[in-house]
């Protein structure tokens, strides 16, 4: 069973920076193509991808708020998976949720329909 932990969401000033952790579970390391993957969800709003790498190549995947301000990478155990976001904005606050798939593929941005295992989230908030 694959089980993710996220850890590192607090409260930001804008402008600020926040690393976020998602602890991956040994069992995903079974699995020769997977894919983890961060979303985010704010009041009132649908959850939505912000990045995704996949193993079978390191390929990687920003939705277009998040291209030029977010990055997503992972450790060399794939133990686990970090998202830094600079410059956040008060539009970057919501509850944020790792996922993780074991087909080994992602849409460009993540969609939610292809992650099948989640965390419980840590919330960002962002103050102006």
């Amino acid at each position: 069973q694959v089980q993710l932990a996220e850890s590192g969401g607090n409260s930001v000033q804008a402008g600020g920076s926040l690393k976020l952790t998602c602890s991956v579970s040994q069992a995903i390391s079974t699995y020769s193509r997977y894919c983890v993957a961060w979303f985010r969800q704010a009041p009132g709003k649908e959850r939505e991808g912000v990045a995704a790498l996949c193993r079978r190549d390191d390929s990687t995947y920003y939705s277009y708020s998040a291209k030029s301000r977010f990055a997503i990478s992972q450790d060399n155990a794939g133990k686990a998976v970090y998202l830094q976001g600079n410059s956040l904005e008060p539009e970057d606050t919501g509850m944020y949720y790792c996922a993780a798939n074991i087909i080994g593929r992602s849409r460009d941005p993540p969609q939610r329909a292809d992650f099948t295992y989640w965390g419980q989230g840590t919330q960002v908030t962002v103050s102006s």
